[in-house]
């Protein structure tokens, strides 16, 4: 009875303090909006651009790469895994993606390109747990890339929206149909691009390395 009731305590001590750690690995839209993320000069063109590219349904993250002129240079997209909301797991995940499809940076002293993060999921528009998770697994991955940390950005049955900006539209959304990348007004075509995820069209569209 003894030696259950201490693996049970133990148990629920080590429950806790995973709970603890990945609230801890999360950031407040007061944090982000703190930190001097950059803004988009045209978040409406990004997100058109990348919702056309990728076709993202919810639990879908898309992680797309800007140059100096915000022209986009690399992207990928991907599906969440049923795990809890963590920003280490995403950290590991974005990293991954983003070493796949674009050398680092890290060579450089101040950052060139910038990192942005697209993620279609279900609900409304207001802040969770889980964006507050991706937004600290981005800047993360950021520092681990040589990137500068953009823009995180949702997507959801009533739009978009840049969080800690507060600028949003109606179109796209989770349920619209994608546009052609001509529509969205895409500067993609003046870079190599290098993509990775999405749809099998979207891989069509991949660019040669």
């Amino acid at each position: 009875m003894t030696f259950g009731f201490a693996s049970s305590a133990a148990t629920s001590i080590t429950a806790s303090a995973n709970s603890a750690n990945r609230l801890a690995r999360l950031l407040e839209p007061a944090e982000w909006a703190a930190a001097g993320i950059p803004l988009l000069r045209n978040p409406r063109e990004v997100v058109g651009g990348l919702h056309a590219r990728h076709r993202p349904a919810p639990a879908t993250a898309v992680v797309a790469v800007l140059d100096h002129e915000e022209r986009l240079a690399a992207s990928a997209s991907f599906s969440r895994r049923a795990v809890p909301s963590d920003g280490w797991e995403f950290r590991n995940a974005l990293l991954a993606h983003l070493r796949r499809v674009i050398p680092h940076d890290l060579r450089r002293r101040t950052p060139v390109r910038t990192a942005v993060l697209l993620y279609c999921r279900e609900g409304d528009e207001r802040w969770t747990e889980e964006d507050g998770a991706w937004m600290w697994g981005l800047r993360d991955a950021c520092t681990l890339h040589g990137l500068r940390c953009g823009a995180y950005i949702t997507l959801t049955r009533g739009g978009w929206q840049v969080l800690g900006e507060g600028r949003g539209g109606r179109h796209p959304n989770s349920t619209s149909t994608p546009g052609r990348l001509a529509d969205a007004g895409s500067d993609t075509d003046h870079v190599p691009l290098r993509t990775a995820g999405g749809s099998v069209d979207a891989l069509r569209r991949t660019a040669a390395r």
